[in-house]
């Protein structure tokens, strides 16, 4: 055959081969779509083990051809959604299959149950809102967890005293909650109408939970507020800090072990306030100024690849002494003295078993003794005893052992969705011993046992859908009184980002141990909250808005008994309705950083010794916040300033007539302004990793001198009043803190990009 009419056969027999292969080929072609009909882009389309397959356009349609024959399986996939497999017969020519594709429900993706619910951890970190560099470099916030806090809608701007005020709530209806178990005496002891810190420093937790209402069922005994922390695990390397100021100093190791599956760590601190307050002019005469003593110490240790044992350890010890102008007697004066020690225990252990079950239990100890002495001294110094004021002189000594204990078991369901139960036991017991001016002794004792048993499912319908139930049972030995606390919330994402949130829950709580004991019976304290949340996270950017109405029954009423206030029937009653606004922008300037807060707070109770249901002192109708942090990175300098404002709280005095309680004076106090501005400053001090660093820190509170009041208090009398006010108009902190083996300075940056 000649060469040419070769190449002719040999081309005429491919393409006759090929016109073969193209006639057996189907096409397969359909439309993608989820479970809402939106069309679902850019999904795989392919033929199982083969390599014939294509992607779906914008509008979820796709198309291909293959060359397979018979039953095959069709498999369509896209990240989000559960594969979906379906078998189809390829024959003839066309072959059209439509597919509806199921959200799977992952963390990434999922609705959030948020409700009433301020969270910052590693775990979620979309909803974060402050971590530990943003309390500390929130101006206004002195360092204190609580003082950072108070700048999130919820929480009250109350100076005269510590703890969190929330939404209605007394100090006393917030609990503090360290890794799953309560938390006693979270702050230094109270000194009359100066507020006092939170005793933990922020760096030693990772995650932060602040709910205003509507919070979980593992938590109980909280009318308002649960503060939720959790402390952090292995360290990344050893290292060492030290921190001086003008008012102290502080130091600390932490190591880490050589196959990194334990740790442990030591510090100590101390502070005394008498260099600031030989420069800074304060209300109070001081004897003995504040001298704090704190040392912590801590382990943790890999129990397997999932488990994690932990142990926290923590002592300080205080005192101080003072006197004021007595507002009872002119040219007389008020002594009040205050030693204090407090030493906190915390054991945790959490592991995942088997068959997706998991466990954590922990156990709690505080041990708090305070020794108080209360007296009149005349222009010279000396004690004095003055008629009708024999109750203003006595000493009281105070100590209280608590120790709480919870366990949890969880098993995981499909998808994220998830049951948990446990029980929790709290004990405590308080004694203490008053010593009147003439020296009679009054000792007094308390115990309380609480038994609790719980348990809370999460639903992921979907991505878009979760429901969380729960049910509190506790049991009170003292009160002989047992409470069902329903628990039940509900999130729904509009679209990516946003959501709509709904949370309902009844929260039972003991009377005050401080009224305690009681002449008459008493029953748990009860408040029913409502909530309605709308909430956007988006590109660094954070919406929320929040609607609440909590409704209190069963409130403790008092009557003086003897020196004391003590409880005397649950007839108190009240409520709480309001409106909330939080904003945070981090994206629209570069290292830039900022947030700002309201709160519409309507609220009246009546409770104690209140004559009738009226606004508390302790609420404002306004509060609002608004928190600047800007970042120069060329010269590691974080710039942070915060404004602080509430409208006028009332106040009132309360008087027994001999026959019944009245108001014999009321009105309300001026706005609360404060303006607050901080510099840090952050240089290396090494060049060789691991790097060592300096924090630099200048803050000044109150830098416009602003006149504030917090309320007034009155003369045993009647008769005088006299303006609460803080024990300085402005206050300036001066320290610098260097560690050795970690730079945390890159912790602000990040923060702040």
């Amino acid at each position: 055959m000649r060469p040419g009419l070769l190449i002719k056969w040999t081309f005429f027999s491919v393409l006759l081969g090929l016109s073969a292969v193209v006639a057996a080929q189907v096409t397969i072609r359909g439309q993608v779509k989820d479970n809402k009909n939106a069309p679902v882009a850019g999904a795989s389309v392919s033929v199982k083990d083969s390599y014939d397959g294509t992607t779906t356009d914008s509008s979820g349609r796709y198309s291909f051809k293959s060359t397979e024959k018979g039953q095959q399986v069709l498999v369509i996939s896209s990240i989000g959604y559960k594969t979906v497999e379906q078998t189809v017969k390829l024959e003839g020519t066309l072959v059209t299959f439509d597919a509806v594709l199921k959200q799977e429900i992952s963390e990434l993706t999922a609705v959030v149950l948020s409700a009433g619910t301020f969270e910052a951890s590693d775990r979620k970190r979309a909803a974060a809102v402050l971590d530990p560099i943003d309390i500390v470099t929130t101006a206004s916030a002195n360092g204190d967890i609580t003082g950072a806090l108070k700048t999130l809608p919820g929480a009250q701007q109350v100076g005269e005293s510590e703890g969190l005020y929330v939404r209605g709530g007394t100090a006393a209806e917030t609990k503090t909650f360290i890794d799953g178990t309560l938390v006693n005496n979270f702050f230094f002891t109270s000194v009359p109408n100066i507020a006092q810190f939170g005793r933990f420093s922020p760096f030693i937790f990772k995650g932060t939970v602040f709910s205003t209402g509507g919070y979980s069922a593992l938590y109980g005994q909280a009318l308002s507020s649960a503060l939720i922390l959790e402390s952090i695990d292995l360290p990344e390397r050893s290292s060492a800090n030290l921190g001086i100021s003008v008012i102290g100093l502080n130091g600390g190791y932490q190591h880490l072990s050589k196959n990194k599956q334990s740790s442990f760590g030591i510090s100590y601190g101390y502070v005394n306030l008498g260099p600031a307050f030989a420069v800074i002019k304060q209300r109070q005469d001081y004897s003995a100024v504040p001298v704090h003593h704190t040392a912590d110490a801590n382990f943790r240790i890999k129990t397997s690849k999932t488990g994690m044992l932990k142990y926290y350890g923590y002592f300080s010890h205080n005192k101080m002494a003072f006197t004021v102008k007595s507002i009872d007697s002119l040219g007389y004066f008020d002594r009040f003295g205050l030693s204090n020690t407090n030493h906190f225990h915390n054991l945790s252990w959490k592991e995942y078993l088997p068959k997706r079950w998991r466990i954590y239990t922990g156990v709690s100890y505080t041990n708090n003794k305070d020794e108080i002495s209360s007296g009149i001294q005349n222009a010279a110094g000396q004690e004095v005893t003055l008629g009708n004021l024999e109750a203003k002189t006595f000493d009281l000594d105070l100590e209280g052992d608590y120790f709480n204990a919870k366990l949890v078991l969880e098993k995981k369901l499909k998808g994220l969705s998830a049951i948990r139960f446990g029980t929790e036991y709290n004990f405590s017991r308080d004694h203490s011993v008053y010593t009147a001016y003439n020296g009679d002794k009054y000792p007094g004792s308390l115990t309380e046992k609480i038994n609790s048993g719980f348990a809370e499912a999460d639903v992921y319908a979907t991505n878009d859908l979760a429901i969380k139930g729960g049910l509190r049972l506790e049991h009170s030995m003292y009160l002989g009184k047992t409470n069902l606390a329903p628990r039940f919330s509900l999130a729904y994402k509009l679209s990516k980002g946003s959501q709509a949130s709904v949370a309902y829950g009844i929260f039972y709580q003991n009377p005050e141990r401080r009224y305690l004991p009681s002449p008459n019976d008493l029953t748990f304290m009860k408040a029913t909250h409502y909530i309605l949340q709308y909430q956007k996270v988006l590109n660094q950017q954070t919406l929320r808005a929040e609607l609440f109405y909590k409704k209190y029954d069963k409130l403790v009423k008092t009557a003086l008994t003897g020196f004391t206030e003590a409880a005397v029937n649950n007839k108190g009653y009240g409520d709480a309705s309001g409106f909330e606004l939080f904003w945070r922008d981090r994206k629209s300037i570069k290292t830039f950083d900022y947030w700002i807060s309201y709160s519409y707070l309507d609220t009246k109770r009546d409770f104690l010794n209140f004559p009738a249901a009226v606004t508390p002192n302790f609420a404002a109708k306004h509060t609002a916040s608004v928190v600047t942090k800007k970042f120069v990175e060329k010269w590691k300098m974080n710039l942070n300033a915060s404004y602080n404002y509430s409208s006028g709280r009332p106040y009132y005095n309360i008087r027994y007539d001999g026959s019944d309680y009245k108001f014999t004076d009321r009105g309300t106090i001026p706005d609360y302004h404060n303006i607050s501005f901080a510099i840090n400053y952050l240089p290396f001090i090494g060049k060789k990793a691991p790097k060592s660093y300096a924090v630099y820190v200048l803050q000044v509170s109150n830098i416009f001198n602003i006149r504030q009041t917090y309320g007034y208090q009155y003369s045993y009398n009647g008769l005088r009043k006299e303006a609460i006010v803080p024990t300085s108009r402005m206050f300036v902190y001066i320290g610098a803190f260097i560690s050795f083996g970690v730079d945390r300075s890159d912790e602000v940056i990040n923060n702040s990009l």
